[in-house]
């Protein structure tokens, strides 16, 4: 048996599944556990109900597309600075790409456990390795 892929692979893999509109390969990068926190939303926990959300978000915006950045891992955490066009903002892509966001990623044993969207501000950059 081939061992986990390592943290910062894992968040790139599963970027890529975003961008690909990949629900299989998502789900398979999820733990049973996985956790979606936007900013300050309540979390949505569970692979099956976020596998269910991200079925709609592509559904509904299927020209959405993350643009990593920027790149920091510490530990088990991965964080992403980027920015993304095609999401439910209904901004221009010109416009969308000024909007610089955070993913920070928590992978256990090759599987994402929480996929957390923060706001890219210079402390989020400082506590996450990303200035």
């Amino acid at each position: 048996m081939r061992a986990p892929l390592p943290p910062t692979a894992v968040a790139i893999s599963f970027i890529d599944c975003v961008n690909r509109a990949d629900l299989d390969g998502l789900g398979a990068l999820m733990t049973v556990d996985h956790a979606l926190e936007v900013f300050d939303e309540a979390p949505l926990v569970g692979r099956d109900a976020n596998v269910e959300a991200w079925r709609g978000y592509f559904a509904a915006f299927p020209r959405y597309v993350i643009y990593p950045r920027r790149i920091a891992a510490s530990g088990d955490v991965v964080a992403v600075q980027g920015h993304t066009t095609g999401s439910h903002l209904d901004l221009p892509d010109e416009d969308e790409v000024q909007l610089s966001a955070i993913w920070l990623v928590t992978v256990v044993d090759g599987a994402v456990r929480r996929w957390r969207l923060v706001e890219d501000t210079a402390a989020h950059r400082r506590a996450y390795g990303l200035d």
